[in-house]
């Protein structure tokens, strides 16, 4: 692999924990504000807590993705595909 295709390489994932970071900010901040809607006008009456929860298992997916599966399978991949490389090149001797 050369220099130019790890920078892509790096970049993207850069890119990819980037969204997972803006995406948890933006969860935080607006079921902070939807908390405190509900308590200042209907503390009797909780229901913040289902785009909480929700979208919460959104959030989970997606960190999964960047930090779970996808980076595994990516793995795997590459090490599959430097493998068979690999046993091309043998076979070519």
């Amino acid at each position: 692999m050369d220099k130019n295709e790890r920078y892509r390489r790096a970049k993207e994932r850069v890119e990819e924990i980037k969204s997972f970071y803006s995406h948890l900010f933006v969860y935080i901040i607006v079921n902070l504000a939807l908390f405190l809607i509900n308590i200042l006008t209907a503390p009797d009456s909780l229901w913040f807590y289902w785009p909480l929860f929700g979208w919460g298992i959104g959030l989970l997916i997606h960190g999964f993705t960047v930090f779970g599966t996808k980076r595994f399978l990516r793995d795997w991949e590459e090490r599959k595909i430097e493998e068979l490389m690999g046993e091309d090149k043998n076979k070519e001797k």
